[in-house]
């Protein structure tokens, strides 16, 4: 039920996104994070999307793999539409009731804010997907680097944030086998209303938390037994280089995101 999951999960390849440094990756996925809710029109929207397939064509992935990364979150992506339909001012195309009241800047609104989500998810798991853990820990830590001096703890930020990254795939598999097991002893996960499947689900929490905490103490024992210590001493098999394809990579990213600040600025 959950194995078409692919959150977190790193696929080998030697693509242009591939071969890019993690920290270039990781500048250029945050600008164009911020560069999508600048836009607010038709043309600015075809830009972010243009973009986002031409990159998703350079990572050279399965376009099945994008699918899997939006299934998961469509409820949320729905959820949202739906809110900004009903609840947005503007001329009304539908009413009934006198409760639902559906305008046309609701369904410009809800329409703008799904299409945000999904170039959003999109694009950020291309980072994951391209990238994997040990440089992903590499590239987050390079970066908070800086902030040492105020007392940030970046390379135990960078570890968290990875580890927690890892073990997604890794809690779903243990959540797709627990309802197996649950399944076989007569638990209904499929069947009914959503509430009811709701309430079905709440017997997986406590077994799933017991696993969480088992999986983090072995890690935490390996690691020990392992002396691992991160900080400044620590040494890397393969360093951290900047090369063109970075620059090339950063650049196409920075160029998007003044055309749709010029867009959003002019108004168009």
């Amino acid at each position: 039920m959950l194995n078409n999951i692919t959150i977190g999960q790193y696929f080998p390849g030697n693509s242009f996104l591939h071969r890019m440094d993690p920290r270039a990756k990781i500048i250029a996925t945050t600008i164009f994070v911020v560069a999508i809710f600048l836009a607010d029109s038709p043309l600015a929207y075809g830009i972010v999307g243009g973009f986002t397939i031409f990159a998703m064509l350079l990572s050279r992935l399965p376009l099945r793999l994008m699918w899997t990364a939006i299934k998961p979150l469509w409820i949320i992506i729905v959820f949202t539409m739906g809110i900004h339909i009903f609840t947005t001012p503007g001329n009304t195309i539908f009413q009934w009731g006198g409760i639902i009241n559906i305008t046309d800047h609701g369904v410009a609104m809800g329409l703008q804010m799904a299409a945000r989500l999904i170039f959003l998810i999109l694009f950020s798991s291309l980072l994951t997907y391209t990238t994997s853990p040990i440089r992903l820990t590499d590239g987050i830590e390079h970066l908070l680097n800086p902030f040492r001096r105020i007392g940030v703890p970046a390379h135990e930020l960078a570890m968290m944030m990875t580890i927690a990254l890892r073990f997604i795939p890794t809690l779903l598999d243990e959540t797709d086998r627990i309802m197996k097991a649950q399944s076989a002893r007569g638990a209904d996960f499929v069947t009914g209303s959503i509430i009811q499947r709701a309430k079905n689900m709440v017997p997986l929490l406590v077994p799933l938390f017991i696993s969480a905490f088992r999986r983090a103490d072995e890690l935490a024992i390996a690691m020990e037994a392992r002396c691992y210590r991160g900080g400044v001493n620590r040494t890397r098999m393969k360093e951290l280089q900047v090369t063109y394809v970075d620059y090339i990579g950063v650049g196409a990213v920075i160029l998007v995101t003044v055309v749709l600040i010029a867009l959003w600025w002019l108004g168009l």
